[in-house]
C-alpha cells in the first residue's frame, strides 16, 4: 500500500471509532462534517476548487452542511464513511498523484478525529511514514510561516534538524522540537493540540502562529 492508502484507512478507523456527533479539532466540525469534507473533495470537482480558493470556502462549507445534515444516525453515518473508504472516481487527481496530495490531508484529519475530545496518546509512524510527512512538514513551513518575521528552526527527536524560514533583519529565530507528526499539525493550525516545544526569546516565539 502507499502511504495515502494507509492513512486513508488509518481515517476510516478513526472516523469509524467515535459517533457521527463526535467533536474535532476543526472548529464547528463533528465528525461527520469531516467525513463529508473528504467525501466532497474528492467526488465534487466544484468543492475541490472550492477549496482551493479561500474566498469560496464559504461555498464549499455549505455543500459540507448540507451533506452532514444527511447523516442522523448510526447507519447513514456509516454509509458516509463507506464512501471515505471508497476513495476518488478515476478522474480525480488523488488517484495518480496519492501520496503528494493526500498523506497530509489523510494524517491530520485523522488526528482531527482522534484528538477531537481531548488528548490521546500518539500513534505509533512507521518510519516510511515518517519520512513521507517530513516532506511534507517542509513543504508546509514555506506556506505557513512566509510572512512570520523570525527564523524557524525544525528539530526532530532523532536530531535531524532543518532551517524552514529565514529570519528578516535584525529578527532571531525559534527551534521548535517534536515528533515530525506534531510539528505538522502545529503547521496545519493544531497548535493547542500539538506536542511540540518552542525555543527561543519570547519576543520571538510570540511572532509564531498559533492557530
Amino acid at each position: 500500500m502507499t502511504w495515502h492508502e494507509v492513512e486513508r484507512a488509518a481515517l476510516v478507523d478513526a472516523l469509524l471509532a467515535v459517533p457521527y456527533d463526535a467533536p474535532t479539532l476543526c472548529e464547528g466540525w463533528q465528525a461527520r462534517h469531516l467525513a463529508a469534507h473528504v467525501v466532497l473533495r474528492e467526488h465534487s470537482p466544484a468543492v475541490g476548487l472550492e477549496l482551493a480558493v479561500p474566498r469560496l470556502n464559504v461555498r464549499s462549507d455549505a455543500a459540507v452542511e448540507k451533506r452532514a445534515a444527511l447523516v442522523t444516525d448510526d447507519a447513514s453515518y456509516a454509509e458516509l464513511v463507506d464512501e471515505v473508504a471508497d476513495g476518488a472516481p478515476a478522474w480525480h487527481p488523488g488517484r495518480w498523484a496519492g501520496d503528494l496530495t493526500n498523506v497530509t490531508e489523510f494524517y491530520v484529519h485523522t488526528e482531527d478525529v482522534r484528538r477531537g475530545a481531548g488528548p490521546v496518546p500518539p500513534r505509533a509512524l512507521e518510519p516510511g511514514l515518517v519520512d513521507a510527512l517530513w516532506r511534507q512538514v517542509q513543504t508546509a513551513a514555506r506556506l505557513r510561516l512566509r510572512r512570520v518575521p523570525v527564523g524557524v528552526v525544525l528539530v526532530r527527536p532523532d536530531g535531524v534538524r532543518r532551517r524552514v524560514h529565514a529570519p528578516r533583519e535584525g529578527r532571531g529565530a525559534v527551534v521548535v522540537r517534536g515528533d515530525v507528526g506534531e510539528l505538522l499539525l502545529w503547521l496545519t493550525g493544531r497548535t493547542q493540540a500539538a506536542d511540540v516545544r518552542f525555543e527561543g526569546a519570547p519576543q520571538d516565539v510570540a511572532e509564531l502562529p498559533r492557530d
